[in-house]
């Protein structure tokens, strides 16, 4: 059985301008997942600015999220640091804390050679007793996971799946192809860049890791469902009245557009860590234009 699967919905981490999180706002996202009976919720993720956030404030926000989710579902965290000793402790922490699973990317000021990525994932994962997801974001980390690394990962007793970032459909194909003749039976694979999960669901993928299902999780949920149940032209069609948040996300990031939309929905008032800046006027009356275009989405 695989450990993770259908659609891991990632909200936002509310927090003030000191980086201290807004434990009700937050619970209020999270009450939202929980009433769409996502399959997961992955907090702290880089959409929930876990890099920017201390250590302190990480423990704050899994705390009010796992009561808020009240085990109705899995909560997966995300758990990097620049340091391993640091990683360990932030995955301790979420294991204390009742999470299911760690979200660890390879984060490093020095570029990380594959062996040390190996050493960093297998001595975070064996300290702390948390079964682990690899988090590939070479967009960010500038690292990336070759095949054979994902290989001897996988293999590591505790590291349970991968989240990597979808491309175009023919490439995604290739990709899934190679990891899941790499990966043990059970292994999850999943995607994340929403605008590219679709295909990849229908591909056979395990898991959508999506920014858009932490504020919108029924839309998202009625395509991983039409992908599960093999109803491709379903998928593709609501993926297609998709097209204009995509947009958005390609345009101006999956963040800073998600940031907009919490405003505009007056779900709470909050900025984005500095040094990201709000978007301009000029965008955000581009957002709200789309936003009044699609009523439903929910």
């Amino acid at each position: 059985m695989t450990f993770l699967s259908g659609l891991s919905a990632f909200p936002i981490t509310p927090a003030d301008d000191a980086g201290r999180v807004d434990t009700a706002a937050l619970r209020g996202l999270v009450r939202r997942l929980v009433s769409a009976r996502v399959d997961s919720i992955g907090l702290l993720g880089s959409t929930g600015i876990y890099m920017y956030l201390t250590r302190e404030e990480r423990r704050r926000a899994i705390e009010a999220a796992q009561e808020e989710a009240a085990g109705a579902m899995p909560v997966i965290v995300g758990v990097g640091a620049l340091r391993t000793d640091d990683a360990i402790k932030l995955a301790q922490d979420a294991r204390g804390i009742g999470a299911a699973a760690g979200l660890l990317s390879p984060v490093s000021y020095t570029p990380l050679s594959d062996e040390e990525v190996f050493e960093h994932f297998s001595v975070v994962t064996r300290e702390s007793s948390l079964p682990i997801i690899i988090y590939d974001n070479p967009g960010t980390t500038h690292f990336r996971f070759t095949p054979e690394l994902v290989a001897r990962l996988a293999r590591v007793p505790g590291i349970a799946g991968i989240k990597n970032p979808a491309d175009e459909p023919a490439r995604t194909a290739q990709h899934l192809s190679v990891q899941r003749a790499a990966v043990p039976a059970g292994f999850s694979i999943g995607y994340s860049a929403d605008w590219n999960c679709t295909e990849a669901m229908l591909m056979g993928a395990h898991t959508w890791y999506s920014v858009l299902g932490g504020l919108f999780p029924k839309a998202c949920l009625r395509i991983v469902r039409a992908a599960q149940r093999g109803e491709t032209d379903a998928a593709r069609r609501l993926d297609d009245e998709l097209a204009p948040i995509w947009d958005l996300f390609k345009r101006y990031s999956s963040l800073r557009t998600i940031y907009a939309l919490i405003d505009m929905l007056d779900i709470c008032r909050i900025n984005p860590p500095r040094p990201i800046l709000a978007l301009s006027e000029a965008a955000r009356k581009e957002i709200a234009a789309v936003l009044t275009r699609m009523p439903g989405l929910e």
